[in-house]
């Protein structure tokens, strides 16, 4: 099981409208406690490299550490719960600095004090 804060390659099937669909590589946010107990549906924020500078977007640089190739952009407005069937793939960890700063941006976005 992957753990919170890895960057995962999703399959996520044929998008509508602008969701994220596809192959696709997201964050997992899931909390890891969470994690533990093997939940059925778990969170993921989807990346782009379609860099576009919204208030809802945090921008990753790639590193060794998350497995990015290109500077990519977390979609927290996108946050979607998955099966963890799902996950394909796992290239790697944002860590918690950027993992703090995807949770808090969900938290503004779902008005969450």
């Amino acid at each position: 099981m992957p753990i919170s804060g890895d960057v995962v390659d999703l399959d996520l099937g044929v998008p509508e409208g602008r969701e994220a669909g596809l192959q696709h590589p997201a964050v997992l946010v899931t909390a890891q406690r969470i994690l533990d107990a093997h939940p059925s549906v778990v969170h993921v924020v989807p990346l782009t490299t379609t860099i576009r500078r919204y208030h809802s977007e945090i921008v990753v640089e790639p590193d060794g550490a998350n497995g990015l190739v290109e500077v990519s952009a977390a979609q927290c407005q996108h946050i979607r719960a998955v099966s963890p069937g799902r996950v394909v793939g796992i290239r790697g960890n944002v860590g918690s600095a950027l993992l703090t700063q995807l949770r808090e941006t969900i938290a503004v976005i779902l008005d969450v004090p």
